[in-house]
């Protein structure tokens, strides 16, 4: 069982951030082989959505106003451990999010820029490509908007 908290990055502990940023690495860096900065500088204007099993992290998004990111609300850094993604985990860290969105922005619009492999992940919880796709760290990436 997936047990999502949300908070503001002055909210999170020194061993939360540091457990979200070793989650973070684990996958964007060494599993997907990308050298990229991921401590961007964006986290202390995100919401983070925060999935705990046994105490432990095992799933997160980040979240953003309007103007934050982009001009409409938005998720980045969407991640699940990988041998906790066969439980649908990253259904309920997406759903989580697009509920904060709702709560605490007021926002129906939001635009993600999702890697191309997750296209079908994504249009599940009703997100559209927009425009063709590009590369963002040797990534392939579409922009979504879900309305």
């Amino acid at each position: 069982m997936l047990k999502v908290f949300i908070k503001s990055f002055s909210e999170l502990t020194t061993k939360e951030l540091y457990e979200i940023l070793q989650l973070r690495s684990e996958v964007f860096v060494v599993e997907q082989n990308c050298i990229y900065q991921d401590i961007d500088g964006k986290d202390f204007k995100a919401i983070h959505v925060i999935g705990y099993k046994n105490d432990k992290i095992i799933a997160y998004t980040r979240i953003f106003k309007p103007g934050d990111y982009f001009n409409q609300a938005s998720i980045g850094r969407v991640v699940v451990a990988e041998n906790e993604r066969k439980f649908g985990y990253g259904h309920v860290i997406v759903e989580h999010s697009i509920s904060a969105i709702e709560e605490y922005f007021n926002e129906k619009s939001i635009k993600i820029s999702a890697q191309l492999y997750l296209k079908k992940f994504y249009e599940s919880h009703d997100f559209k490509q927009i425009g063709e796709g590009y590369l963002e760290d040797e990534i392939p990436h579409i922009a979504m908007i879900k309305n």
